[in-house]
């Protein structure tokens, strides 16, 4: 970096102790500016020169070699201070007419009061509230979806078939390469592990059954719907979000366009149908990277592997991680639709829906994963 200049150097502001007139004063120097204090270096190096000048309402003051003085490089001085005048001050008369406004203005900030009891409880009593309107509109949203489904089941002619194919479509195909990597990369990290272990005891051959049950009846669903959410869920939340802020939610309501029927009830089902595809699509491709892993850690055959695959992991684990997988599909469309028709019409709002939606979105999935591990235990194990 190219050194700086003393032109620059000098314009900084600084304070210094020096002997003159017969006693120690403290003088100030350079431009006490808010764009001489903006950068980060200039601001500590001042800091660390007020440090080195104790205040003192005895302690002389020179401000003559001040170059420029503006109300915020006068308000640092005056609480240096002390919100007092010391007892000794030399300064020009400009930066006196500033001192004197600040001096004249400066009033110490209000304390807060302790945050009491009763208003902690009242904190507290107020989200039983807002949980219940959460609940209330998510309920509705379910509702509503409800009754567009039999809509669509007494009149399929009338359905968004088109919006519904381009769903599946932008949440199905487009994330097949993603999830395959990441499912890919998970098996072959989970194999290296597992067969670790295993190498020690003897029991290679088991690694088959535990890359096959932990794969395809817990972590490729639940990876694949975190991936699911964070791609397509933020997707859903971002574009209707973008609808409200452009008002075209107001122009489908003014032109009796159902919102749920054409924006919600398509985005569900296409990840309702969706989500189980891309949840055994991701175990295959964790299974082929573990299978690949147990090659070349344990030596074991993918002939091996694939053989001995159908003994260790029954069917039911297929299903139930089918049937999990849809689940997951539709609570995160309709946690991003939700999210999307709560944005408010500016932007701020919605980069928060946004968030909300895939933060949200992982955190039911995870829990109702854990739902289904509890009430499914018996099921698919020998």
């Amino acid at each position: 970096m190219p050194a700086e200049a003393p032109e620059a150097r000098g314009a900084q502001p600084r304070v210094d102790e020096r002997e003159q007139e017969g006693g120690r004063w403290a003088v100030a120097s350079g431009r006490w500016t808010v764009l001489a204090m903006s950068s980060a270096p200039a601001w500590a190096a001042l800091a660390d020169s007020l440090k080195g000048v104790p205040a003192r309402n005895d302690r002389p003051w020179d401000l003559r070699p001040i170059d420029q003085l503006d109300h915020i490089g006068a308000q640092l001085l005056w609480n240096h201070w002390g919100q007092a005048w010391p007892a000794r001050l030399e300064m020009d008369s400009q930066h006196k007419a500033v001192l004197d406004q600040v001096a004249l203005y400066t009033c110490s900030a209000p304390v807060e009061p302790p945050v009491t009891l009763a208003q902690r409880f009242k904190a507290f009593a107020h989200n039983g509230p807002r949980m219940m309107i959460v609940a209330r509109d998510f309920l509705a949203l379910i509702g509503q979806l409800t009754l567009d489904l039999g809509k669509l089941l007494r009149a399929p002619h009338r359905g968004p078939w088109r919006d519904f194919s381009g769903q599946i479509y932008q949440f199905g195909t487009t994330a097949l390469p993603i999830t395959a990597l990441v499912g890919l990369l998970i098996g072959v990290v989970l194999a290296y592990l597992t067969s670790q272990q295993l190498r020690q005891y003897g029991a290679e051959t088991f690694i088959v059954n535990i890359l096959g049950l932990s794969l395809i009846r817990e972590l490729g669903p639940v990876l694949a719907a975190v991936l699911i959410a964070g791609r397509s869920g933020s997707a859903i939340t971002a574009q209707i979000g973008v609808m409200r802020v452009t008002e075209e939610l107001d122009a489908m309501r003014v032109m009796g366009i159902p919102h749920g029927f054409r924006l919600v009830m398509p985005r569900v089902l296409a990840l309702a149908i969706t989500m189980p595809l891309i949840s055994m699509w991701t175990s295959m491709a964790a299974l082929f990277g573990g299978m690949i892993a147990a090659d070349l850690a344990l030596d074991i055959s993918p002939a091996f592997f694939i053989s001995a695959l159908p003994r260790a992991v029954p069917m039911s684990n297929l299903y139930l991680a089918l049937s999990k997988s849809a689940v997951f599909g539709v609570l995160i469309a309709l946690i991003g639709c939700y999210f999307g028709m709560k944005v408010k019409p500016n932007t701020e709002s919605l980069g928060r829906g946004t968030t909300s939606s895939v933060v949200t979105s992982i955190t039911v999935v995870i829990l109702v994963d854990a739902l289904f591990a509890v009430l499914f235990k018996g099921v698919g194990l020998r």
